[in-house]
C-alpha cells in the first residue's frame, strides 16, 4: 500500500475497490515492510550461527517467536494508529521525559552499533563476490544509504528493495535439497528443550534479539503516523482514533509480515543444521562460509545469491535502525521529524540518521569481525528489548492515553509473557 495511492482518495474508499486480491494487497503496509526489515544482516548472522553452533535444538524458538513478534509489532501499531503519535510521543505522555531521553539515547547508541554491523557484513558479502575491499564498500553503502534515506521517501526504497529479499527464500529451498533428518527437525520444532550451558542461552538472547528487536518497535508506530499524514492528517488530534476495519487490517498486515520473517528464520537454522553443523563447521566467521550453506542449491552462484540477499535487507533495514532512532529523539525532544519532511524543515532528525549511520561507517574501521558483530547485536538487542516492552505494556494498557483503545487482554498477557521470556533467557546468559 503507497503513500501515493493514499494520498489520491480515502482508504476507506479505496479498500473496496478491485477484486479481493487487489483488496488484499492493499491492506498490507507497514507490517510486512517491517517484517523483511526483521530478517536484517544481523539475524541472518544469528540463525545461521545458531544453526551451525547448535544444530536443529532451537528450532522451537520459531514458533515462539511468531505470535510474540505479532502481538509486539501489533501493540505498537496500535499506539501509533489510536493516539497519532509514534511510541516516544506516547511514552512521554506516561512518563518523565528524562526517562524516555535515556531511551531514546540507548536506542541511539544500540542502533549505531547495529547499523555498523550490518554494513560491516553487507562489505564482507560485497567483498567475496566482487574483491572488492570491504572497507571501500562500507563507506559506499553508507553514503549510499544515508543519501538514499534523506531525499528520498521511504516507501519508494521499502517498495522496491523489499523483492531482494526474496532471495532468502533460497535458504527454503536448500533445507529440502540437503535432505535433512526430518524427524529430529520436527522434534525440535515442536518439543521444547532447555537450552544447555552458557552458548546456548546467549544465542536464545540473540535470537530473540534480534527476531523482537527494540528499533521496530518505535519504526512500527511511526510508520502508522506517517501513513496517517499521508492522507492530509497533520494534526495530532486528526489522526486520534481508529476503527474495527483499520485495526483488522493491521494485524493481517503485521502477522503476515512476522510470518515471512520467522519462516525465513526458521530455515536459515535448518539449512545451517543440516550443511555446517553436520559436518562440524561450528563456528561461522565469514560470509563465505555462510554463503557456502547455499551450495547444494546454487554450487557457484551460491555467493551471488547471499550477496543479493544480504544487500537487500541491509538496505532495507539501516534505514529503518536510523529512522527509528531519529523519531524516538525527535519526539522526544520536540523536533519536526518524518521521512516526508523535506532536509531543511527537519534538520535535528536527519541529522541524527546522518550521524548514526557515519558513526556505524566508522565502526567497520575497529576491525571487528563482521559476523559475530552481527551476532552481539543481537544480543544487545535482546537485553535491551524487555525494558522498552515494559513501556510500551504500560502504554498499552492506559485507557485515557489510548483514547478507550486499550490494547485487547490476549494481546497484553502474551507481551507481559515476551518480557518475563526475555527477562529469563537474560538471566539464564548470566547465571546458568
Amino acid at each position: 500500500m503507497t503513500q501515493t495511492t493514499l494520498k489520491e482518495q480515502p482508504p476507506a474508499e479505496m479498500l473496496k475497490r478491485g477484486n479481493f486480491v487487489q483488496r488484499f494487497f492493499r491492506t498490507l503496509g507497514p507490517g510486512v515492510i517491517t517484517g523483511a526489515a526483521d530478517d536484517d544482516p544481523s539475524g541472518i548472522a544469528t540463525y545461521s550461527i545458531a544453526g551451525a553452533q547448535l544444530g536443529t535444538s532451537l528450532l522451537w524458538t520459531a514458533l515462539l517467536t511468531w505470535p510474540l513478534m505479532s502481538m509486539v509489532q501489533m501493540m505498537c501499531a496500535r499506539v501509533g494508529m489510536v493516539t497519532g503519535r509514534g511510541l516516544a510521543g506516547a511514552l512521554r505522555r506516561r512518563f518523565d521525559r528524562r526517562v524516555v531521553l535515556i531511551a531514546a539515547i540507548g536506542l541511539l547508541g544500540a542502533n549505531t552499533i547495529n547499523i555498523g554491523a550490518d554494513l560491516a557484513g553487507m562489505a564482507d558479502a560485497g567483498e567475496m563476490l566482487t574483491g572488492i575491499s570491504s572497507h571501500w564498500l562500507v563507506v559506499g553503502f553508507g553514503i549510499a544509504i544515508a543519501a538514499a534515506t534523506v531525499w528520498l521517501r521511504y516507501y519508494q526504497i521499502a517498495n522496491t528493495l523489499k523483492w531482494l529479499c526474496l532471495a532468502l527464500f533460497a535458504y527454503v529451498i536448500t533445507a529440502f535439497v540437503v535432505h535433512p533428518n526430518w524427524s529430529v527437525a520436527i522434534r525440535d520444532t515442536f518439543s521444547p528443550s532447555w537450552p544447555k550451558g552458557h552458548v546456548a542461552w546467549q544465542t536464545l538472547v540473540a535470537i530473540l534479539g534480534t527476531t523482537i528487536s527494540p528499533y521496530l518497535f518505535f519504526w512500527q508506530a511511526s510508520q502508522e503516523v506517517e501513513e496517517e499524514k499521508a492522507i492530509g492528517r497533520r494534526m495530532c488530534r486528526q489522526r486520534q482514533g481508529a476503527t474495527k476495519g483499520e485495526i483488522i487490517n493491521r494485524k493481517l498486515d503485521v502477522g503476515l509480515g512476522a510470518f515471512f520473517a520467522v519462516l525465513i528464520m526458521y530455515f536459515i537454522m535448518l539449512t545451517t543444521a543440516s550443511t555446517l553443523h553436520r559436518h562440524g563447521v561450528t563456528n561461522i566467521e565469514t560470509s563465505r562460509q555462510a554463503a557456502e550453506v547455499l551450495g547444494p542449491l546454487a554450487g557457484r552462484f551460491a555467493a551471488v545469491i547471499y550477496t543479493v540477499g544480504i544487500l537487500g535487507v541491509g538496505f532495507l533495514a539501516i534505514p529503518t535502525l536510523s529512522g527509528s532512532a531519529g523519531y524516538a529523539l525527535a519526539e522526544t525532544l520536540s523536533w519536526k521529524e518524518g521521512l516526508d519532511e523535506k532536509p531543511k524543515a527537519a534538520k535535528a532528525f536527519y541529522g541524527v540518521i546522518i550521524v548514526s549511520t557515519a558513526a556505524g561507517i566508522a565502526l567497520d574501521f575497529l576491525n571487528i569481525n563482521p559476523v559475530r558483530a552481527l551476532f552481539w547485536t543481537a544480543v544487545i538487542n535482546g537485553l535491551l528489548a524487555p525494558f522498552l516492552l515494559l513501556g510500551l505494556l504500560v502504554v498499552a494498557s492506559n485507557k485515557t492515553l489510548m483514547m478507550g483503545q486499550p490494547s485487547s487482554i490476549l494481546s497484553r498477557v502474551l507481551v507481559g509473557a515476551t518480557i518475563l521470556i526475555m527477562f529469563g533467557a537474560a538471566f539464564g546468559m548470566f547465571l546458568l
